[in-house]
C-alpha cells in the first residue's frame, strides 16, 4: 500500500470551518415512480420517529401498511397496525398522469395524478401519520382502515416463525382480536394482551419462577394501536375483503361533502398499563397536542439535520453507472433507518418497519403480514450489530440509544439467570434473546435432558455463544470516544458483562480440577463458541478479542477510578492471546485453540479485523490477516456478499481495494425488489436491515479508518471512483472531503487541530 501524499499540499482546499449543507444535492437521489405497483412489494418506505409506512398506488387506489416499533402481541409477534386504503372520487387515477416520489430531503412521499397531490409523512417528534389531499377540483374521499386481526387467528404451522414459539407452536395458540371502535367522526384500533404472555411461558420453561416478580415484563398488559379520524371525515359503514391471499374487515370513513383538500390523520399509541382507559386518555393527549403546520415545519428540520450529518456521493455526474448507484442505495436506506430513528425499540434487522405480504418473500409463506421470519420481539445480536454500527461513522449518535436501551432493561433478568443457574454475579446473554433477556424458548429447547444445565441454550448453534452482547458494549464505549457521549448509564451494563466472563469461567475451571487458570496464569475460555460456526470451541477468538478490547477501553475510561481500573487490568492480565496457526508456510488468525465441529458459514477468524480492529491498515502484523483473508480454507469456502455476510467489510478494513470494490458493489447494487434498498431475503428476511448495515460499513470503511490518533482517508478506496464524502471519526471530529480523478480536490476537518492527524492514502 502507498500513501500517495499527506494532508497539506497545493491541490487540496482546507477549510476549518464546517462543511455547507450536504442537502444541497441530495434531490438527485430522489426514488421517482411513474407507473402504478402491482402490490404491497412494490411499495415505497415512509416514515419518522419510530413509525414505518409502505406506500404504493394499485388498481387506482392508495394505500400503505403502518407499523410502530414496540407493537408486540401477546406471543411476541411484531403486529401491524392495520392497512389504510384511499379512494377518490372523481378518482384522478384513472387516464391521468402519475408519479410516486420519495422526498428525501423532507422525508415525506408525493403521489400525484392530474391535478391531485397526496402528500404521506410522519411526525418524527409525536406519532401521528398525516394524508394530505390536495386538487384543482372537489373530490370526496372514502378512507378505509383494514384490519386482519378483526377475528381471532390460529397460528398455523411455519407461522410461529413471526412469534417467539418459533417452529414450537402449542396446540390452540391464536394471534388474538384487535378490538375495533368506531364513532360519528373516528375509528379507534387497538390490540391489548392479557396479563400472561410468552413471557410467563417462558419464565417457567427455563426455571425462573422463584424469581419472577423481580423481572422486568415488557409484554404483560401492554396495549397498541390508535386512531383514523380527519377534518372533513363521519364513519359510513363496514365491509370486508381478501388482499393477498388474507381476508380482512375494513371501517369506512367518508368525506362529509366533496372539497378540494382533506386532511387524514393517523394517531398512535403504545402504553403497558391494566386499565384500558388510561391507554385511550393516553391516545386522546396524542390526538389534542397534534398542531399540524408546526409539526411539518419541525419533522422537515428534523430530516434536513438528518442529511448534513453525513453523506456519500460516488459519480455524481454519472447517474447511470453501478457506482453512482451504491452512493444513492447508501443514501435510501440511510433513510429507512432514520425511520425508527427514536424507537421504543431497535430496528429490527428482519425487515425493520418494512415488511409486506410474506407470500411474495416466500410463495409457501402465504400469512398475514404481520408475518416475518426469525421474530419480532427477538433479537439476534450477530445481525443487529451490523445496523448499528454504521451510525458512529454517519454521526447519527441519538438514533444508537434504542439498541443501548434494549440491553439495559434487560440486564436484570440477565443477572437473575447468573445467580439463579449458578450463583455467581455478571449478566448472561445469550443470543436469540428475547425482548425480557431470557433466549428464544424454542431455541432453549422444548425438550431437554432432564439434567441438562438449565442456563443453557440446548442448541447445536447458540450453546455458549455469551460473547455477541460485547460488541454492543463497544458500540457505547464508542459513542463517548466519537461524540463524547454520556454513557454512565450503561456502565453498569458493561462492567456485569465483563464480570459474567471472569466468573462463569473460573467457575468452569473450578468443576473440572483444582486451578482456576492455566499454566500462563489465563483463563480457559472453554467451553465457548467462535460465532456460531466453531462449536465447543477452547480459546475462541472472537470472545478473546472481544474480551481484550472492551477491557481496554474500560480501562481508560475508569482511570480516574484506581479500583475499578485495576479490577480491569488484572482481568485483562487473565485473558489469552489469539491463537495464530501456520499453513503452507504462511501465519494466520485460527478461529480458535481447538473446537469440536463447524456448524454454520460464518469467518471468527477475521473477527480481529472487524469488529475488533486489532488487525487492520496501519496496525502491526497486516500480513497475518491478509493471508487469513485470502487463504484460510473456511474463510474462503464462506465468502459472499449476501445478507449479514461482512467480507466486503473484512476487505475495506484490510486495505484490499479491488476486494472491497468487487464485493461491495455486489451487496450495494439495487434489490430485486421496486424499491432499490428492499434487499433480501439473504438469510434472514425481506427488506434485510443487516444486508443493508453491512453494506454502509463496508462502503465507510473504504473511505475512512483510524489507527490511534491517525485518519486514514482512502485506505481501500478505488481511484476511478470520484467520491464526496462527510462522516464522523473519533474526538468529535467530522471529516468532509473530494476525490476528483484520483486526486483530493478538497478536504474539511472540525476540529482544526484534526488537520494534523490525517493520512491520505491512494492506491496508484
Amino acid at each position: 500500500m502507498k500513501k500517495a501524499f499527506v494532508a497539506f499540499i497545493l491541490l487540496i482546499f482546507i477549510s476549518t470551518s464546517r462543511a455547507a449543507k450536504v442537502t444541497d444535492w441530495l434531490d438527485s437521489y430522489n426514488v421517482l415512480w411513474t407507473s402504478q405497483s402491482k402490490g404491497s412489494y412494490d411499495s415505497m418506505p415512509c416514515g419518522g420517529g419510530d413509525i414505518g409506512l409502505n406506500v404504493w398506488v394499485e388498481n387506482n387506489e392508495l394505500l400503505f401498511y403502518i407499523s410502530r416499533s414496540g407493537s408486540l402481541d401477546e406471543n411476541n409477534c411484531l403486529l401491524k397496525s392495520g392497512r389504510i386504503r384511499v379512494k377518490l372520487t372523481p378518482n384522478p387515477f384513472i387516464n391521468s398522469g402519475f408519479s410516486q416520489q420519495l422526498n428525501l430531503r423532507k422525508g415525506f412521499v408525493d403521489v400525484n395524478a392530474g391535478n391531485t397531490n397526496i402528500r404521506l409523512w410522519v411526525n418524527v417528534f409525536s406519532p401521528v401519520i398525516h394524508v394530505d389531499i390536495n386538487s384543482k377540483e372537489k373530490l370526496s374521499a372514502e378512507v378505509y382502515y383494514e384490519n386482519w386481526r378483526y377475528k381471532d387467528r390460529p397460528v398455523r404451522k411455519g407461522e410461529g416463525n413471526a412469534n417467539s414459539y418459533k417452529w414450537a407452536i402449542p396446540k390452540g395458540l391464536v394471534t388474538k382480536a384487535d378490538v375495533i371502535e368506531n364513532s360519528t367522526d373516528k375509528v379507534i384500533f387497538y390490540h391489548k394482551n392479557d396479563a400472561q404472555t410468552v413471557f410467563d411461558v417462558t419464565v417457567a420453561q427455563q426455571g425462573m419462577d422463584s424469581v419472577k416478580s423481580k423481572m422486568y415484563n415488557p409484554i404483560g398488559n401492554l396495549t397498541s394501536g390508535g386512531m383514523l379520524f380527519g377534518d372533513n371525515l363521519k364513519f359510513a359503514g363496514t365491509s370486508s375483503g381478501e388482499y393477498a391471499g388474507t381476508d380482512y374487515k375494513s371501517w369506512c370513513m367518508k368525506s362529509v361533502k366533496p372539497s378540494s383538500s382533506h386532511h387524514v390523520l393517523i394517531a398512535l399509541h403504545t402504553q403497558q398499563t391494566e386499565s384500558l382507559n388510561q391507554w385511550k386518555q393516553g391516545l386522546a393527549d396524542i390526538v389534542k397536542g397534534i398542531k399540524s403546520n408546526d409539526d411539518k415545519k419541525r419533522t422537515q428540520a428534523w430530516w434536513n439535520s438528518f442529511w448534513n450529518k453525513s453523506a456519500i456521493r460516488i459519480n455524481e455526474k454519472n447517474k447511470d453507472s453501478e457506482a453512482w448507484k451504491i452512493g444513492r442505495n447508501y443514501q435510501l436506506f440511510r433513510y429507512m433507518l432514520g425511520c425508527n430513528a427514536y424507537g421504543s425499540y431497535p430496528t429490527k434487522f428482519n425487515g425493520g418497519l418494512f415488511t409486506f405480504d410474506p407470500a411474495r418473500v416466500d410463495s409457501t409463506l402465504n400469512f398475514t403480514p404481520d408475518f416475518r421470519k426469525w421474530g419480532g420481539g427477538t433479537m439476534t445480536a450477530q445481525n443487529q450489530r451490523l445496523v448499528y454500527f454504521p451510525m458512529l461513522k454517519s454521526g447519527d449518535f441519538d438514533m444508537m440509544t434504542s439498541q443501548f436501551d434494549f440491553y439495559l432493561r434487560i440486564l436484570k433478568n440477565a443477572e437473575l439467570r447468573s445467580k439463579v443457574y449458578w450463583n455467581h454475579e455478571g449478566g448472561c446473554f445469550t443470543e436469540q434473546i428475547e425482548n425480557f433477556g431470557l433466549p428464544n424458548p424454542s431455541e432453549y429447547g422444548w425438550k431437554r435432558p432432564a439434567n441438562f444445565d438449565k442456563g443453557l441454550e440446548y442448541n447445536a448453534w447458540l450453546e455458549y455463544q455469551w460473547d455477541t452482547v460485547l460488541e454492543f458494549c463497544n458500540m457505547i464505549l464508542e459513542t463517548k470516544e466519537y461524540n463524547n457521549e454520556k454513557i454512565d448509564k450503561y456502565v453498569p451494563l458493561i462492567e456485569s458483562v465483563l464480570t459474567f466472563f471472569d466468573e462463569h469461567y473460573r467457575m468452569l475451571a473450578t468443576q473440572r480440577g483444582r486451578k482456576v487458570l492455566d499454566g500462563d496464569g489465563h483463563l480457559v475460555l472453554y467451553p465457548g463458541s467462535a460465532c456460531e460456526t466453531y462449536k465447543m470451541a477452547y480459546n475462541s477468538t472472537s470472545t478473546i478479542s472481544a474480551l481484550t478490547v472492551v477491557l481496554e477501553k474500560m480501562i481508560e475510561y475508569s482511570a480516574a477510578d484506581s479500583t475499578k481500573s485495576a479490577r480491569w487490568k488484572q482481568m485483562l492480565s487473565t485473558i489469552p492471546p489469539i491463537t495464530i496457526r501456520e499453513e503452507n508456510g504462511k501465519k494466520m488468525i485460527a478461529p480458535a485453540k481447538l473446537w469440536e465441529r463447524i456448524n454454520n458459514i460464518e469467518s471468527p477468524q477475521l473477527y480481529p479485523v472487524f469488529p475488533w480492529r486489532v488487525y487492520g491498515v496501519g496496525k502491526k502484523d497486516l500480513d497475518v490477516a491478509v493471508n487469513t483473508y485470502f487463504s484460510d480454507s473456511d474463510a474462503l469456502k464462506f465468502r459472499s456478499h449476501i445478507g449479514w455476510k461482512q467480507d466486503n467489510i473484512f476487505a475495506a478494513c484490510l486495505g484490499l481495494t479491488k476486494e472491497a470494490q468487487r464485493l461491495t458493489s455486489l451487496k450495494m447494487k439495487d434489490s430485486e425488489l421496486r424499491f432499490p434498498t428492499f434487499w433480501g431475503p439473504g438469510y434472514d428476511w425481506t427488506p434485510d436491515h443487516n444486508w443493508g448495515g453491512s453494506g454502509m460499513i463496508g462502503l465507510q470503511e473504504m473511505l475512512m479508518q483510524t489507527n490511534g490518533e491517525q485518519i486514514l482517508l482512502f485506505p481501500a478506496w478505488p481511484a476511478e471512483w470520484n467520491v464526496h464524502f462527510k462522516m464522523h471519526a473519533p474526538k468529535n471530529t467530522t471529516v468532509e472531503a473530494e476525490l476528483k480523478d484520483g486526486k483530493v480536490t478538497s478536504l474539511q476537518v472540525y476540529p482544526a487541530e484534526r488537520m494534523k492527524d490525517v493520512v491520505i492514502m491512494i492506491k496508484k
